[in-house]
């Protein structure tokens, strides 16, 4: 698979963020915010820069959620039986998009508070 044209490339990841979206119902929420984000941006129109910030941490937990279904997809194919060691990889995976939902969180209501402030 290394090497192909770029369509074909795309085509790869637009499956993957396809096949996430159908089987994760935590990947459908967060899509869910992403479009509720992108709303009120475009209702309030605030500066890029809260555009950007936005964004880019909407984007950061959804490419986290991508991973962390990939890790598990694979993990459940490769040794689908219980290992401490699987649940540690796992719940990792899981933390790191907590942690990154809470920084877009934080982020957001650092931007609701400036634009109510004006």
């Amino acid at each position: 698979m290394k090497n192909q044209p770029f369509l074909k490339r795309m085509g790869f990841a637009l499956q993957g963020i396809a096949a996430a979206f159908r089987t994760e119902s935590s990947f459908r929420l967060q899509c869910l915010a992403t479009l509720m984000v992108i709303s009120v941006l475009a209702w309030y129109k605030p500066a890029m820069v809260w555009w950007a910030l936005l964004l880019l941490n909407c984007g950061l937990v959804l490419g986290a959620e991508l991973f962390n279904t990939a890790l598990e997809q694979m993990i459940d194919h490769l040794h689908p039986s219980l290992h401490p060691s699987i649940k540690i990889a796992k719940d990792c995976a899981a933390g790191s998009v907590l942690i990154l939902s809470a920084t877009a969180a934080g982020v957001f209501i650092a931007f609701l508070i400036d634009v109510v402030a004006v």
